[in-house]
């Protein structure tokens, strides 16, 4: 078991960064203007040099998903049983700063900042993030579905609402960030993508029920229905789908929805869902960290196209094989050595 959920957990960070860094110099782009640039996006591209927010990256450059999960890993692996609200905070400020320092555009989301600039005005954690409801959640929860097994269901879950509290204490946000972790989660036990899609339904439904409630489709609801909207089309029909029906903004019913649409035209390819996800338009770099992240759970570090992991820039694969290791650990601490079954 270890040895195999160590490769399935590498598989969702560096899957999740191949889908990150594929969709670094398509975000915010339209699916024509993505067209006229590139044509069809297939392979690691340099942004525009007037693109909003990637201006600059050199093709293959990771962007704040990648970093921000493996800083949230970090934060997981330091606070132990209870999760440091305090320190996570701290460490999403200094990332901001640190990022800034390098002359990146890619800044804290919309959700993460308003509950930050709430906290720093004397806010309390636990009610800065009440009307978090963007996707930021969900991008960087990988490394909670690697550190929690998969069953008891209502444990994932509660893990999921305390990395969410700061920033995303909303009912919509937590419901999108449980349903990524529990596919993630049963990846590393073993369990296959198609599997793991009925899990996330079933995560979705308690998230919902926990943080402050916004107004929005029912994520669970929303996960379902994208993937059978999609099932059996051709890629180019289905990214149409995904374009005009699901919709990729930063809104968390658009992209979490869309990420699972991803895996289902990728049928659990992660380079394939990386590649679907560059092409949508919108929040690319997020769907497709998303989506690949949770092929990768599913698949493994030893079924990705081993021949672009190098090119990736900005990640140090040593430092993530470290990071797995603990969050592997800390799971196998959960469950026992030989006690967890996949799905």
């Amino acid at each position: 078991m270890a040895a195999d959920a160590i490769d399935r957990a590498m598989g969702t960070l560096i899957g999740g960064a191949l889908g990150d860094a594929l969709g670094m110099p398509t975000q915010l782009l339209s699916p024509a203007r993505i067209a006229e640039l590139y044509g069809h996006v297939e392979d690691f591209v340099a942004p525009a040099a007037d693109h909003p927010v990637s201006k600059g990256l050199p093709a293959g450059a990771i962007t704040d998903d990648t970093e921000q999960a493996l800083l949230l890993g970090r934060i997981l692996v330091e606070s132990g049983e209870r999760f440091n609200h305090a320190r996570w905070v701290s460490a999403l400020l200094d990332w901001e700063r640190d990022v800034k320092a390098r002359g990146s555009y890619d800044l804290l989301g919309p959700s993460t900042k308003r509950a930050i600039d709430a906290i720093n005005s004397g806010v309390p954690a636990e009610e800065a993030g009440r009307s978090g409801d963007t996707n930021g959640a969900a991008m960087r929860i990988a490394p909670v579905g690697i550190m929690m097994p998969p069953e008891p269901l209502d444990a994932l879950v509660a893990k999921v609402a305390q990395t969410c509290r700061a920033t995303h204490n909303t009912s919509i946000a937590i419901a999108s960030a449980a349903a990524v972790a529990a596919v993630v989660s049963l990846g590393v036990s073993g369990g296959d993508w198609r599997a793991a899609s009925g899990h996330a339904a079933a995560a979705a439904r308690l998230g919902a029920a926990l943080g402050h409630w916004v107004t929005g489709g029912d994520i669970a609801a929303r996960i379902l229905w994208a993937q059978s909207l999609v099932r059996g089309k051709a890629e180019k029909e289905a990214i149409k789908l995904i374009v005009d029906l699901v919709g990729t903004g930063v809104a968390s019913q658009e992209s979490v929805p869309a990420a699972f649409a991803v895996l289902e035209v990728a049928q659990g390819d992660a380079w394939r869902a990386a590649v679907i996800a560059a092409n949508l338009g919108g929040d690319t770099d997020t769907i497709g960290a998303i989506a690949a992240g949770m092929a990768g759970a599913c698949a493994g570090l030893s079924r990705l196209p081993q021949d672009r992991i190098p090119e990736l820039h900005g990640i140090d694969i040593a430092d993530v094989r470290a990071l797995v290791g603990d969050l592997v650990a800390a799971r196998t601490a959960k469950t026992g050595p030989g006690k967890e079954n996949a799905a």
